[in-house]
């Protein structure tokens, strides 16, 4: 329902009213962009790749906070926050995500001093027939595992050459960021729709709570924790 209620409000947000006949087709043809933007975006719910998360900006249908929980490989236990911005023609020919990283990354997909995505390398062309926010998402989460680096990672000639010539001090290099990522973690940017918050008192008698009284956590539902909750409360 979540879901049905972000893509709805994503639409209606966008609608401005035009008039006459130019104006009217041009908003038509705004609004079918903006609707392919929404369903791209309600398609992520089944198929975003593992450990990434996207959440639309309240102030814009094309931009996007997100982050990528990293489980193995150098970049294990990282945590990246990222933004994408959409252009305004976005699913025409050529028209790329913007994607930036808020937190600090060490690779050679990313340029070192903007925190860019460097997606054009990777999609020379980019078709709206075959290229999706999907698409790039899987990219993003690409380039945190793989082992070897090929002729499309040249945002960080730097980092690609020292994982080639030393790779004990790349690791090294790619530990620091990703320790600097969990230190940045509560480290929310103006505006942000994916924040981060640290756990306080009530979050740990809940959490207590829940596990000196529920057996079988498959079996947790909302009307059992209200119960535990309502229990708690006059004791």
């Amino acid at each position: 329902q979540r879901c049905k209620d972000t893509v709805s409000m994503m639409v209606t947000s966008t609608r401005s009213p035009m008039t006459g006949p130019l104006a009217s087709e041009e908003e038509r043809e705004q609004a079918l962009r903006d609707y392919k933007v929404t369903i791209e975006y309600k398609h992520l719910k089944q198929h975003a790749p593992g450990g990434v998360y996207l959440v639309p900006s309240t102030e814009n249908l094309r931009h996007f906070y997100g982050v990528i929980f990293v489980r193995r490989g150098p970049f294990t236990n990282g945590i990246f926050k990222f933004q994408i911005r959409l252009q305004e023609s976005y699913n025409a020919i050529n028209t790329h995500p913007s994607i930036i990283f808020d937190s600090y990354v060490y690779n050679p997909h990313v340029d070192e001093s903007t925190g860019k995505l460097d997606v054009s390398a990777a999609y020379p062309r980019w078709d709206p027939h075959r290229h999706y926010l999907v698409t790039v998402l899987t990219f993003l989460k690409k380039i945190f595992y793989v082992k070897s680096f090929g002729p499309d990672a040249k945002a960080n000639l730097e980092a690609k050459e020292l994982s080639k010539s030393n790779p004990e001090e790349y690791r090294r290099k790619v530990e620091n960021c990703v320790q600097e990522s969990q230190k940045a973690i509560y480290m929310n940017e103006p505006g942000c729709t994916a924040q981060f918050k640290e756990e306080d008192l009530s979050h740990q008698v809940l959490r207590d709570l829940l596990k000196q009284q529920i057996g079988d956590p498959s079996q947790v539902n909302k009307q059992i924790v209200l119960n535990i909750v309502d229990k708690a409360s006059k004791v």
